[in-house]
C-alpha cells in the first residue's frame, strides 16, 4: 500500500512503470481511473475547481490507455463530449489539453481517424484561439493526407466528404443579403457561414495538395458557389477560377523573395568552393521554381471544371443567382460569377443564352472593369453558340467601342473583343460591319492597326467570302476559286455515322482478348501434353498419315517433258490470279477502312480509350505513309500529330483568354504629375535634404571625392598637357628599362 501512495503523488513515474509492466501495476491504474471519474463529475459541476489536476489525470490516462483498452474504452468519448458539449465553459488550457490528448489517442491507434475528425470538425468554427485553430487544421490535413499516402482510403474519404458536404449544406436555407454597400462589413446569410467556410477551405487545401482529386470534392466547392454567405461564395468561385487572392486559405508560410543578383554577387566576392557552387545552384533552382509557381497561380482550375457534375444545371443555377440578386451583389462579385459562368460554358460548350442579354448593359467603354467583362463575354462563346444570339452583342460592341469619339485604347479593346468572339463563332459578324471594322487597319495608332489586321487575318482564314475582293489575300482568293467555302452554321459535310477510326480500336481490343485466351489455351495444352505423354505416338502417326496424302498430291503434279511445255500458260494464269488477289486485297483494305464499328453501342468509351484510338490512328497513318500512301496519307498523318500535340498540351491556353488579349499591345503611358512626384520622393529616401551622396558611399566619415577619383574624370586634353604624361614621353630608353624591370619585380613579389 505504501508503494501505491508513493506512486499516486508521482504520475509520470507511475506512467513509466505501467508502460514497462502493465499487468503488475493494474491495481494502481484502476485507483487513478476511479479518481479520474470522481474528478470528472466534479469538473462537470464546476470546471474551475481542480482544473490543473484534471488536466494531469487526462494526460496520464491518455499515455497508458493502450495498455488497458478494456478499462479505458469510454475514455475517448468522455473527452469528445467535454469538448463538444461544454466547450464554452472550458478554459483555453483545458481545451488545448483535451484536443492534444485526442490526437495522442489517434496516434496510438486507440481511436480511428473518423472518430477524431468527428470531434475536431465542429471545433474549427467555434474556437477563438489562433494557435489552437492552426493546430486543429494542421492535424486534420495531416491525418487525411497520411491515410491516403500509399493508397486511397476510400472509406475515410467518403466519411470526411459527407461531413464537409453537411457543413456546407446546413446554411443553404439562409437569405442572400449580398455584399453591396453597408452589407459588405456586416455578417451575411445567417450564422452557419463559418462551418461552410471551413469546409470549403479544407477541401481546397486537400485538392491543392493532391490528396483529393475526385468529383465529390469538386461537388462540395460547387455547392459553396450558391451559399448565401458572400465569403463562402467568393472562396468557392476563386477555387474554380484558379486565382490565389486569398492567402489566408493556405497554411504554407510565405517565404521572402530570393534576390538572384545578390546571390551571384555574393558568389563572386566569397571564396570559390564546390560546396558554394552547389548551394548557389540549389538556391537558384528553388527561386526559379517559386517564380514559375507564382506565374501559374492565376491559371484556371481546368481539371475541377471538367469534373463538375451536371455542368448545364450548374450554369443555369449560377446565372439565376446572378440575375436574381443583381442589385445586392457588388460589381466585383458579379464579375467573378460572370467569369466562372463563362468558363464553364466554354469548357463544356453549354448554352445559357440569357447571359448575352444580361451582359449588354455592361458593354460601355466607361464601365468599371470593362476588360474583365469583355473577357467573360468572349470565353462564353464557342462554335455551337447560335449566331443570332451573338449578333446584337457584336453590334453593341461596335457601336460603343468602335467610333471616332473614343480613344485609341478603347478602339483597340473593342476590335479585339469582337475578334475573340468571332474567332469562336465567325457567323456572328455581318458583312457590312466587317468591312467598316477592317478599314481601321489604316489608323495611325499602332494598337488599333494591329487589332484591325488581326480581325482581317481571322476572316481570311475562316470565311474570306465576307471580305471585299481586294482584302481577301492571295491564299484565300485561290481557295475560293477552287471552290473551297466554309459551311453555314449547323451544316456538316457528311452525316455522322461512326467515330473515325473506331474499327481500329475494336480490332485492337479483339486481338488483346484473343491473345489472353490463346495464352490460357497454350498453358492448358502444355499441361495436357505433360499428363498424356504416352499418347503422343498416336497423334504423330495421325499427322504422318495426313502428310502422306498431301505429298501424294504433290507427286501427281510432277510430269514428263510433254507437260513441261505447258508451264508458260500456267505461269501466266498464276500471274493473273496474283493480280486478282492483289485487287481483292486492296478492295478488302478499303472495305476495312469504311467498315462501321459497333463498339460504341456495346462499350462506354473512356478518355483512355480515346487516347488509345488516337495512337492507333497515328500508327495506321504512319504505316500507310511507309507503304507509299502518297501525299494524302502524309497530310492525314500531319493532321493527326498536330491534333495530338494540341490535346496533350495546355488545354486551358486555347479555352481561356486574359485581359491582355483584349487590351492588346500598349505603349508606356507618360507619367502624370502625381506619379513624377512619387518617383522623386522615393529617390530622396535615405539621404539628407539637397545633399549629394558623391564620395560618401561606404565610408565611416563623410568626405568629398579623392584626388584619384577626380583624376579619373579629368578631360583628356588636360591630361595630355600634364607633367606626368610629358615626362613619360621624354623618358630615355634606360629609364624605361628600369621602370619595366621594377614592374616585373613587383609582380613576382605579389604572386609569391
Amino acid at each position: 500500500m505504501g508503494r501505491g501512495v508513493l506512486l499516486t503523488a508521482n504520475l509520470p513515474q507511475l506512467q513509466n512503470l505501467i508502460k514497462r509492466d502493465p499487468a503488475a501495476y493494474k491495481e494502481e491504474f484502476l485507483q487513478q481511473w476511479n479518481h479520474y471519474n470522481s474528478v470528472r463529475q466534479i469538473f462537470h459541476i464546476n470546471p474551475d475547481e481542480q482544473a490543473q489536476h484534471f488536466r494531469e489525470l487526462v494526460s496520464f490516462i491518455s499515455q497508458v490507455a493502450q495498455c488497458y483498452p478494456k478499462e479505458t474504452a469510454e475514455f475517448p468519448s468522455h473527452l469528445s463530449s467535454l469538448l463538444l458539449e461544454n466547450y464554452g465553459s472550458l478554459t483555453p488550457d483545458t481545451r488545448k489539453t483535451l484536443v492534444q490528448n485526442l490526437v495522442m489517442l489517434r496516434n496510438k491507434d486507440v481511436i480511428t481517424s473518423i472518430e477524431l475528425l468527428k470531434s475536431l470538425f465542429p471545433l474549427l468554427p467555434r474556437t477563438t484561439s489562433s494557435s489552437l485553430r492552426a493546430f486543429i487544421r494542421k492535424t486534420i490535413l495531416s491525418d487525411i493526407r497520411t491515410a491516403n499516402l500509399r493508397t486511397k482510403n476510400h472509406k475515410l474519404n467518403r466519411a470526411v466528404q459527407a461531413m464537409l458536404f453537411g457543413m456546407v449544406e446546413r446554411g443553404m436555407d439562409g437569405e442572400v443579403l449580398g455584399d453591396k454597400g453597408k452589407l459588405r462589413a456586416g455578417p451575411a446569410g445567417g450564422g452557419n457561414g463559418e462551418d461552410a467556410m471551413w469546409a470549403v477551405i479544407l477541401t481546397k487545401e486537400l485538392w491543392r495538395k493532391g490528396v483529393w482529386t475526385d468529383a465529390k470534392s469538386v461537388s462540395i466547392v460547387a455547392l459553396g458557389c450558391f451559399h448565401p454567405v458572400m465569403k463562402v461564395q467568393s472562396a468557392s468561385v476563386h477555387f474554380f477560377l484558379g486565382s490565389d487572392d486569398e492567402k489566408e486559405d493556405s497554411d504554407a508560410e510565405s517565404e521572402d523573395d530570393v534576390d538572384v543578383r545578390a546571390l551571384h554577387h555574393r558568389r563572386e566576392i566569397n571564396k570559390k568552393t564546390r560546396s558554394g557552387d552547389k548551394k548557389l545552384q540549389k538556391q537558384l533552382t528553388a527561386a526559379k521554381k517559386k517564380k514559375n509557381k507564382a506565374a501559374e497561380s492565376t491559371t484556371p482550375n481546368f481539371p475541377a471544371l471538367q469534373l463538375l457534375n451536371d455542368p448545364q444545371s450548374f450554369s443555369e443555377k449560377l446565372f439565376d443567382n446572378l440575375n436574381r440578386y443583381d442589385k445586392r451583389f457588388s460589381l466585383d462579385h458579379k464579375i467573378l460569377l460572370m467569369q466562372l459562368l463563362s468558363r464553364v460554358m466554354g469548357c463544356h460548350k453549354l448554352f445559357v443564352l440569357p447571359l448575352y442579354t444580361y451582359i449588354l448593359k455592361y458593354l460601355t467603354y466607361h464601365q468599371l472593369r470593362v476588360p474583365s467583362i469583355l473577357v467573360a463575354l468572349a470565353q462564353s462563346v464557342h462554335e455551337l453558340t447560335p449566331p443570332e444570339a451573338l449578333t446584337p452583342v457584336v453590334k453593341k460592341l461596335a457601336g460603343e467601342f468602335v467610333h471616332p469619339g473614343v480613344g485609341s485604347e478603347v478602339l483597340a479593346a473593342g476590335i479585339n473583343a469582337i475578334r475573340e468572339v468571332c474567332r469562336r463563332q465567325p457567323w456572328a459578324m455581318e458583312e457590312d460591319l466587317l468591312g467598316d471594322l477592317v478599314e481601321y487597319r489604316k489608323s495611325r495608332d499602332k494598337t488599333v492597326t494591329a487589332a484591325a489586321r488581326g480581325l482581317l487575318q481571322l476572316y481570311r482564314e475562316v470565311n474570306p467570302g465576307m471580305l471585299k475582293r481586294r482584302e481577301r489575300g492571295k491564299v484565300a482568293s485561290i481557295g475560293m476559286s477552287v471552290g473551297r467555302q466554309p459551311l453555314p452554321f449547323g451544316h456538316a459535310a457528311d452525316a455522322a455515322v461512326d467515330i473515325e477510326g473506331l474499327s481500329l480500336l475494336e480490332d485492337h481490343l479483339k486481338k488483346l482478348r484473343e491473345d489472353e485466351t490463346g495464352e490460357a489455351d497454350e498453358d492448358g495444352d502444355g499441361w495436357e501434353g505433360w499428363d498424356v505423354e504416352t499418347d503422343s505416338s498416336d497423334s504423330d502417326s495421325g499427322s504422318e498419315g495426313w502428310n502422306d496424302v498431301s505429298s501424294d498430291g504433290e507427286d501427281l503434279n510432277v510430269s514428263d517433258s510433254e507437260d513441261e511445255k505447258e508451264t508458260t500458260p500456267a505461269a501466266k494464269s498464276g500471274e493473273k490470279d496474283a493480280d486478282v488477289d492483289a485487287s481483292t486485297e486492296g478492295k478488302h483494305t478499303h472495305a476495312e477502312e469504311n467498315r462501321i464499328s459497333t463498339l460504341a453501342t456495346t462499350k462506354i468509351l473512356t478518355p483512355a480509350d480515346f487516347a488509345l484510338l488516337n495512337d492507333l490512328r497515328i500508327k495506321a497513318a504512319t504505316k500507310a505513309v511507309e507503304t507509299g500512301g502518297g501525299s494524302k496519307a502524309k497530310r492525314k498523318l500531319a493532321t493527326l500529330e498536330a491534333t495530338k500535340k494540341a490535346t496533350s498540351g495546355d488545354q486551358s491556353a486555347n479555352t481561356f483568354i486574359s485581359e491582355n488579349d483584349i487590351l492588346g499591345p500598349r505603349k508606356k503611358v507618360k507619367a502624370d504629375y502625381a506619379e513624377r512626384i512619387a518617383s522623386i520622393e522615393k529617390g530622396r529616401e535615405g539621404r539628407e535634404k539637397y545633399g549629394s551622396l558623391k564620395g560618401k558611399k561606404k565610408k565611416e566619415t563623410p568626405s568629398s571625392s579623392t584626388n584619384k577619383e577626380k583624376a579619373r574624370n579629368k578631360p583628356i586634353m588636360m591630361i595630355l598637357s600634364s607633367g606626368a604624361v610629358r615626362g613619360k614621353k621624354k623618358a630615355s630608353l634606360r629609364e624605361k628599362q628600369q621602370k619595366l624591370r621594377a614592374h616585373i619585380e613587383r609582380s613576382k613579389k605579389s604572386h609569391h
